[in-house]
């Protein structure tokens, strides 16, 4: 069995994965609580499951783009956990959850992320071999100015507040939103490609396994 967390933004998941089914998936909304409210969401899941952390036999944790304090608290836990049980542990990149949760498609993808001061974290990706691929590093910018950006039909995916979707929307020709219940990072998702690459033996060493982090001073992206 394997376990998964993603705390890289207020968004929290957890999950556990067995490759022919999702034992348990948990995601909530957390006020800057994450290191409160990490282990309890885990030891509840387990006994609503009827599951112990000795049938887990791997971690796979996001590693951003994120928030900076949320991603220290979920890669700590992590790394405590594989440490402590001498577990292997895989890392995803977030905005990568995200992208693969989206249907196939010819069109581009920007998958984004809350970046604070009212910036966001975008990635691009191309649907290639049955999987979104990533095309080019992520970047920091604003929803302006990623609206500016699309000069062709884009898939935008991801968290959005209500007024940001909006603003995207006025480039109706051009901007193809996907439904709320497609930009939430699914933990289950997050399970899939982690199980995926640890099967494949591609695992990381908990010592040098680092969150991915867009510094806000970069300059905005027009």
């Amino acid at each position: 069995m394997l376990l998964v967390v993603d705390t890289s933004t207020a968004q929290v998941g957890i999950a556990l994965y067995d490759e022919a089914r999702v034992t348990a998936e948990l995601l909530w909304h957390s006020h800057q609580h994450h290191t409160v409210e990490l282990a309890p969401a885990l030891a509840e899941m387990l006994k609503r499951t009827g599951a112990k952390m000795d049938d887990v036999q791997a971690l796979g944790v996001a590693i951003g783009p994120g928030s900076f304090t949320a991603l220290r608290v979920g890669l700590a836990f992590i790394k405590g956990l594989a440490l402590a049980r001498r577990l292997p542990i895989v890392g995803i990149p977030t905005l990568d959850v995200l992208a693969a949760a989206q249907p196939a498609s010819k069109l581009p993808l920007a998958a984004v992320l809350e970046a604070g001061r009212g910036r966001i974290a975008v990635g691009r990706y191309k649907f290639g071999k049955r999987e979104w691929k990533s095309d080019g590093d992520p970047q920091v910018t604003t929803v302006d100015a990623l609206a500016d950006s699309v000069d062709r039909p884009t898939l935008i995916a991801g968290e959005l507040t209500a007024e940001e979707r909006h603003r995207l929307a006025r480039k109706k020709v051009n901007v193809i939103l996907a439904p709320p219940a497609l930009c939430v990072r699914r933990p289950a998702i997050l399970a899939e490609l982690a199980w995926a690459r640890w099967q494949a033996g591609k695992v990381n060493e908990p010592a040098s396994l680092a969150p991915i982090y867009l510094h806000l001073a970069e300059p905005i992206q027009a």
